[in-house]
């Protein structure tokens, strides 16, 4: 079985894409983090498994159609697990697969048994722009957060990362370490209390070394290449320094928090990440604006949806922004890049923006899904073509 996660990431949408033994079932729906409207979560969340159960018995006998359901059945029973919702929920189910995302942006009710997984909410939440992930850094805790322009998470669990110095190196753990494990440092998280000095110290700051070697490991291969986010350091300076020394992470970011991230609420971390990150997404997005604008002189750059469209089926379109709160109902016809146009109503699954930008990701282009007010014009969205 596919693990799950808090997220999803591009290796997990890889996955979901592959060829998959059928049926393949797909459930989102919109959640609520508190009382009392995560009341009703749990209700909508049966009637849309009513929902695939009902298109399941249209082809499957009653045996099978149990065997399906049997994973969505056993998360409707998890009460802690309908205590920690975000503000969307994705399970899919198939053969040797189950998946369950809980996201910070709500998605459209729907319920889908087909041949393939429906991804396309999950590929919007990647593309959207300004995500990044805060590493928090000490000997005694280890902890990963990942947020975007005005929210921030703890990732958990986290899995094959050690949590403390004792769980990575553990018996080969040197004596004055041992003592920082044990007695997990000075009142109020100043740093970790070393006794002895010369020898032991070397042996202390090798331990601490080999410890950041392994986090550093573990965050990149199970969390910095999986999703290719940029990752801020948060951690005293002089832990700062020996990190840095040592990661191999190319994700890691030059600038970085100097203090002690488990002194703050989460809400302040975002605060004073957010202060780093701000400049750098301004920065950011004032060179790609520009960049539009450029390319639009010269008519190579267009908000149109038809000619986005062909020039998308043509491989042509370079990058593709695309408003995160706008939906255009309507489907892409053939490989031409034509499209019908169809009623928004709440049947409707079909998002001629998202199937743009899926058409644009299988092509070899960037897309970029952001704030309908950061984007040139009035269509929700904006392409820049490679010739």
């Amino acid at each position: 079985m596919l693990h799950n996660r808090l997220s999803p990431t591009i290796e997990s949408l890889a996955e979901l894409t592959a060829t998959h033994q059928p049926p393949c079932l797909s459930l989102y729906q919109p959640t609520h983090r508190h009382s009392p409207d995560n009341q009703q979560d749990l209700i909508r969340f049966r009637n849309l498994l009513k929902t695939m159960e009902s298109s399941l018995r249209q082809k499957y006998p009653e045996p099978e159609t149990r065997h399906f359901l049997e994973p969505f059945e056993a998360l409707e029973l998890d009460r802690e697990f309908w205590n920690q919702s975000l503000d969307g929920l994705v399970v899919l189910s198939g053969a040797g697969v189950f998946k369950v995302f809980r996201l910070r942006r709500p998605v459209a009710e729907l319920a889908v048994v087909a041949n393939s997984f429906h991804v396309k909410p999950l590929r919007r939440f990647l593309q959207y722009v300004g995500r990044y992930q805060i590493l928090g850094l000490s000997l005694t805790k280890i902890r990963l957060f990942e947020g975007d322009l005005g929210t921030l998470e703890e990732i958990e669990p986290l899995p094959g990362v050690p949590r403390t110095i004792t769980d990575a190196l553990g018996a080969e753990l040197t004596e004055p370490h041992q003592t920082v494990a044990s007695y997990g440092g000075v009142k109020g998280g100043i740093g970790p209390m070393h006794h002895g000095q010369g020898g032991k110290k070397d042996e202390t700051d090798k331990d601490t070394q080999r410890f950041f070697r392994a986090v550093d490991r573990a965050v990149l291969e199970h969390h910095s290449r999986p999703s290719g986010l940029p990752l801020l350091l948060a951690a005293l300076p002089e832990h700062h320094h020996i990190f840095r020394s040592i990661s191999h992470n190319s994700f890691l970011m030059e600038g970085g928090l100097n203090l002690n991230p488990f002194v703050l609420k989460t809400s302040e971390l975002r605060e004073r990440a957010w202060v780093l990150l701000e400049p750098q997404y301004q920065s950011w997005l004032t060179s790609l604006l520009d960049e539009y604008r450029e390319a639009q002189s010269r008519g190579f750059g267009s908000g149109d949806l038809g000619e986005v469209l062909k020039g998308a089926a043509a491989g042509r379109v370079a990058k593709l922004m695309i408003a995160s709160d706008r939906e255009i109902a309507g489907r892409i016809v053939g490989d031409t890049g034509k499209y019908e146009l169809a009623d928004m109503d709440e049947t409707s699954t079909d998002d001629l923006l998202d199937d743009l930008g899926e058409l644009v990701d299988k092509m070899g282009g960037q897309v970029m899904v952001m704030p309908a007010e950061q984007i040139p014009g009035k269509t929700g969205l904006a392409a820049t073509f490679r010739y």
